[in-house]
């Protein structure tokens, strides 16, 4: 019986301790276009993700749709989330632009109406 239950036990352990709690990305508050470290690639994006958007937090949620971001050398999807919306303001999704055969990561965020 002690066996089984300090084997379940350490089994338990090892799968909580898989367990990461990363905070959710959020968009700026700044009235433009933040001043974000420049990301030019030669590589374009892949085709949108579909996410799934889950069910409304709390009433007039905004959800912000996830982007192709760039890290560690490739493509990297960032999953969207709800925000609170920001009465005067509009949110600017992030978004890749093609200019002189490179692509170019136009960071979003909040905007100033």
């Amino acid at each position: 019986m002690q066996k089984t239950t300090l084997a379940l036990a350490l089994a338990s352990s090892a799968l909580l301790s898989a367990c990461v709690v990363v905070p959710a990305h959020r968009g700026y508050y700044d009235g433009g276009y933040a001043a974000a470290p420049a990301v030019v690639v030669d590589v374009p994006p892949p085709a949108p993700y579909a996410e799934v958007v889950p069910v409304m937090p709390y009433p007039g949620a905004v959800w912000i749709n996830g982007y192709w971001g760039w890290s560690g050398g490739r493509h990297q999807w960032v999953p969207g989330y709800y925000d609170r919306p920001r009465p005067g303001y509009r949110y600017e999704p992030h978004r890749w632009e093609s200019s002189g055969g490179r692509w170019h990561l136009r960071v979003g965020g909040w905007m100033r109406l």
